[in-house]
């Protein structure tokens, strides 16, 4: 099994993208899903920023305020550091774990949803594909803005924190285009599914990885069945 990555920048249209991923059966794991989960009331991550942060970032519920939180941290690196020192680790426990759920249940490839895969730099190294989903600046603004309800200065903030949707499309094996219609979209999508459907590298890995399991066993089993020689005693 290999990963592709699917990234973009904020209000490009990556969940467009996974849906129709997942109507043609493949897997999607979706970091931002995650990182909602991990810090849920009562979870570690959630204990350690109510520490770290306060109890100002929480509704009355107990539920963690994520726009209070994103205004504090924007403008704060360390903060910011200190919430992804906090969150990252769990969430990319919890993407491994379930990738190797999938594996073991025999998809040929899955699909992680990244946003900061190139501001982060942690799943480079595990992705054999890379996706990148884009459209035009000023539609990009727009639906930040009417998805947030974010004022156009605070938008322009939130889209320039991140790398330049030029510099990530730059880097990608697949630029899917998203400023015309849907089915536009969906159509480029299909395609790069078929492309990934014809690789034959998930039965490269798979190889790799029954090679290692038999030598493993191998040891394990001669280890087990080897015959003891008992020294004699010394007079």
């Amino acid at each position: 099994m290999f990963i592709v990555g699917l990234t973009g920048g904020i209000a490009t249209g990556k969940s467009s993208v996974a849906a129709v991923f997942r109507e043609h059966g493949i897997p999607v794991i979706d970091a931002d899903t995650i990182a909602r989960e991990v810090v849920e009331p009562g979870k570690p991550a959630w204990h350690k920023i109510q520490k770290e942060f306060g109890p100002k970032v929480f509704h009355e519920n107990g539920q963690l305020n994520r726009a209070k939180l994103g205004d504090m941290i924007f403008d704060d690196i360390e903060k910011r550091r200190k919430l992804n020192a906090i969150t990252h680790p769990e969430i990319y426990r919890i993407m491994c774990w379930q990738a190797f759920k999938y594996f073991l249940l025999g998809h040929p490839f899955i699909v992680m949803d990244l946003p900061l895969l190139f501001e982060t730099g942690h799943m480079l190294n595990y992705l054999y594909k890379i996706i990148v989903v884009t459209c035009e600046e000023d539609l990009q603004l727009q639906r930040l803005m009417e998805r947030s309800r974010f004022t156009e200065a605070k938008a322009k903030l939130r889209i320039e924190a991140q790398m330049s949707l030029e510099k990530k499309c730059d880097m990608a094996h697949f630029v899917i285009e998203n400023s015309g219609s849907e089915k536009d979209a969906k159509e480029q999508t299909i395609r790069v599914i078929n492309v990934l459907r014809c690789s034959k590298h998930h039965w490269k890995l798979r190889f790799i990885v029954g090679i290692c399991c038999t030598v493993l066993l191998a040891g394990t089993y001669w280890i087990k069945n080897r015959p003891f020689k008992f020294l004699p005693k010394p007079a």
